[in-house]
């Protein structure tokens, strides 16, 4: 059999760089046309990577059983600035392995089920502010309340003083990267040069270390004043031990809760916004997921996570704009071959979510939003994958899923909402993420009776 060459893009390797991060949707789309299914590049710094996208390819990279790819932490040094050098994923092998189970529990079985009622009554308590008549941001609206639902049920910290100033702190933080060109500070290493308050990493690195300080003092209190009976994710993760008997140490609990606030704040705020915008769009949309929403007897959080168009709706949004574009890089242990392409050892890998999620041969008519794309067919986790894969799969994604129907569906079952965007709305880079320009117009109707028909 003739071994085929995997391309290398043509264009300078700076250029590939500011493309990526400016306009990475057209970048990778160009690259896919013109290259195919497998493709070198260099979009950050000097690192070559192999583009993979191909479903076949992903389940031979990625079966358990083949072991053919290496996922070390050091590859991922890019957000050690954003999450701090002990964060589960800037960790190696076994230390990563530890660190993941430790802090796994929290997210999963009947601990998440215990915060249910909790996200609902805060999306209750959030959109009540929504004044009839007047336009928001749908954005603005998903982050305050992916943003209180992190600070009360992941950190622990109700309303008051310092719930008000962390929360501002955070939001103001994150949002010193929120356009394509802000987002370069994080994604050229060139750029984060300290030169001063005011320069826009100084900026970066002065809130960051203010967060840091409250957060520090946040976990030196809790362990001063022991309370078994709190289920909030940080109490749970400070009585967690290894297997020789240690717990976490502070930076450890500290640099985890930043990696939960970005891997779990911005992630589900962007998704929420997203679904709301094509719910909204698309008015027999719209009237499915209300009149199933509205056939319960009860809005039981347990009972609104197991609805199929609900559920549809969120994978869908997922699908048609996931919030990441990509898995984190990997490593090839050995050579393996790719439908006849060789891949040498030692070759890095980035897997790529989008452009598998915008296969034509899966997605028929991929640039349209069609929910029962997933009541009407199973997808395998190699062709729907928007939680990545492998040992560093996103260990909150249960969580991420339940709390984004729950929080959409408290928000269709009390608020009538008007789409307010008088054109499509298009997807730009947020710091490492993907997310809708502008945020999303709506309003809040004045007549706030919900119905199907509406």
């Amino acid at each position: 059999m003739k071994i085929k060459q995997i391309e290398k893009l043509k264009t300078p390797k700076f250029i590939q760089q500011i493309e990526s991060t400016l306009k990475p949707l057209e970048f990778l789309e160009r690259c896919a046309k013109n290259y195919g299914d497998l493709f070198f590049t260099n979009p950050f710094g000097n690192l070559e990577t192999l583009v993979v996208s191909h479903p076949q390819d992903l389940q031979k990279l990625f079966n358990p059983t083949n072991k053919i790819l290496d996922a070390p932490g050091t590859v991922n040094e890019i957000f050690k600035p954003q999450l701090g050098e002990n964060s589960l994923i800037v960790q190696n092998g076994e230390r990563h392995q530890k660190q993941r189970q430790l802090i796994m529990p929290p997210f999963h079985g009947e601990q998440m089920l215990n915060y249910g009622q909790q996200i609902c009554d805060i999306t209750k308590q959030v959109t009540q502010h929504l004044k009839p008549g007047e336009t928001f941001i749908a954005r603005h609206l998903s982050e305050n309340i992916t943003m209180t639902i992190i600070l009360k049920v992941v950190f622990g910290i109700d309303e008051g003083l310092k719930f008000e100033n962390l929360k501002n702190l955070m939001a103001t933080w994150l949002g010193l990267t929120s356009s394509p060109l802000s987002a370069s500070v994080l994604l050229l290493p060139f750029l984060q040069k300290d030169l001063g308050a005011w320069s826009p990493w100084g900026k970066y690195l002065r809130l960051r270390q203010q967060i840091d300080e409250q957060l520090m003092a946040e976990i030196l209190a809790r362990r001063q004043q022991v309370q078994p009976l709190r289920f909030d994710v940080l109490s749970l993760l400070m009585q967690a031990e290894y297997e020789n008997g240690e717990t976490m140490s502070d930076a450890e609990l500290r640099d985890n809760l930043l990696t939960l606030l970005n891997a779990g704040h911005e992630t589900t705020a962007t998704a929420i916004a997203w679904a709301l915008y094509w719910i909204h769009q698309q008015p027999e949309v719209k009237n499915r997921v209300l009149h199933e929403l509205q056939g319960l007897n009860t809005p039981d959080p347990i009972k609104i996570s197991q609805l199929p168009y609900l559920t549809a709706i969120c994978q869908e949004t997922l699908r048609i704009y996931p919030v990441v574009l990509f898995t984190f890089p990997r490593i090839t242990r050995s050579s393996v071959n790719l439908r006849g392409y060789d891949v040498a050892a030692g070759t890095y890998v980035t897997p790529c979510i989008y452009l598998t999620h915008r296969r034509e041969d899966l997605y028929p008519q991929p640039d349209k939003f069609q929910p029962e794309r997933f009541i009407n067919r199973k997808y395998s986790s190699y062709e729907f994958w928007p939680f990545g894969g492998g040992s560093r799969q996103c260990l909150g994604q249960v969580f991420a899923l339940f709390e984004m129907k729950l929080i959409l569906a408290t928000i269709l079952l009390n608020c009538q909402l008007k789409l307010e965007e008088k054109a499509p709305v298009t997807p730009a880079r947020r710091g490492f993420l993907l997310g809708p320009l502008g945020g999303v117009k709506m309003s809040r109707v004045v007549n706030t009776r919900v119905s199907a028909s509406n």
